[in-house]
């Protein structure tokens, strides 16, 4: 590859602690968007390609942990501190659902077909909440052997995926049988583990290394040392040559997949790292920190190789991210609070 490319990020302001996790939603007939848990417990929604604010969802009474869009960026989730998962209305803010648990709910991922909701926490038990009939009680999938930290879905909603912060592994569940059918071996606990777009790989950071496996038979197929102790690493979408990783030297590093080989290393932000994302058309990614800030960073010139794989032009040029008009609408119809920056709020919790 040719000399490492230092990128000037848009930096995102407006949350008052830690910003713990990200999530991009797919590319919509809107244009794509971005969520952030933060734990001043006000999660924020974003123009995924300007950074620009459009909402607070207001409601949470403790640190939010974990955020996601559902496919059509209609519907987001939240879990938290406060011992509840939520379900919100994407255009109004509006709060649809609570879910309340009896502890501190880390995790959540929307199904693929938006359905179901998948969550997970201190209490040792993955939930499975009907969407479609939110009053009935939730499926709960055979106990955990530890404290959940992530969950994601794959297989077309047949499989789940789950790692614990208190031990190494990941671990592949069988939705019919709620057993666990694969365990992918590390020997530190998984903090961020990424199903990728074209359900190809599981891209995992276990702080020493990230690793990518096989998601359909489960085998390793790379693994690489990490310079510092990374806590969040993603897979560029589109092409899948190259990954982001984020950790605690508050460094953004990408790198090469077939090599292992540093591309780049973008230094701005004041705090360790905790999440790093690619948006979904893999032209820019985003990071996280414990300084409260989110940063996106655009991937730069494509190399000779992407050019070499692009598509024919789509008459028109370049995809235009929503019309402002649409724009407008999403934000007037919104819930917001009168200044970007909310107040801050006790943090109930503290896993």
């Amino acid at each position: 590859m040719d000399k490492k490319r230092v990128s000037v990020p848009l930096v995102c302001h407006g949350h008052s602690r830690p910003v713990v996790d990200l999530f991009y939603s797919p590319i919509t007939p809107d244009g794509f968007f971005l969520i952030s848990a933060s734990k001043d417990s006000n999660p924020m929604l974003r123009n995924g390609e300007t950074g620009d604010w459009i909402g607070t969802f207001e409601g949470h009474k403790g640190a939010v942990w974990s955020c996601c869009l559902d496919t059509n960026a209609l519907r987001s989730a939240t879990g938290s501190a406060d011992f509840s998962a939520k379900v919100w209305d994407a255009i109004t803010g509006d709060e649809l659902h609570s879910f309340e648990h009896k502890h501190i709910v880390r995790a959540c991922a929307f199904s693929e077909d938006t359905h179901l909701l998948l969550t997970g926490g201190l209490e040792k038990v993955l939930r499975i909440f009907d969407l479609n009939r939110p009053d009935a009680p939730p499926r709960e999938v055979d106990k955990s052997p530890g404290s959940v930290r992530t969950v994601a879905w794959l297989h077309s909603d047949q499989t789940i995926l789950s790692s614990c912060t208190d031990m190494g592994g990941v671990r592949l569940w069988d939705v019919r049988s709620g057993r666990i059918v694969q365990t992918l071996d590390t020997k530190s606990s998984v903090t961020s583990a990424e199903v990728s777009q074209d359900g190809r790989y599981i891209t995992t950071a276990d702080g020493a290394s990230v690793k990518f496996w096989d998601a359909n038979y489960f085998g390793l197929v790379k693994s690489y040392d990490m310079p510092c102790t990374v806590e969040s690493a993603s897979l560029e979408p589109k092409y899948g040559n190259k990954f982001t990783a984020g950790g605690e030297d508050m460094w953004v590093r990408v790198f090469d997949f077939h090599t292992g080989e540093e591309i780049a290393c973008n230094k701005g932000h004041h705090g360790p790292v905790h999440c790093v994302r690619f948006s979904p058309g893999g032209e820019s990614y985003a990071s996280g920190s414990e300084d409260g800030t989110i940063r996106i960073w655009q991937t730069g010139p494509l190399t000779h190789e992407d050019s070499e794989a692009l598509p024919a032009p789509v008459p028109g040029g370049k995809l235009k991210v929503g019309g402002a008009e649409e724009l407008s609408r999403k934000v007037d119809s919104l819930n917001i609070t009168d200044e970007v920056k909310p107040k801050e709020k006790e943090e109930v919790g503290n896993a």
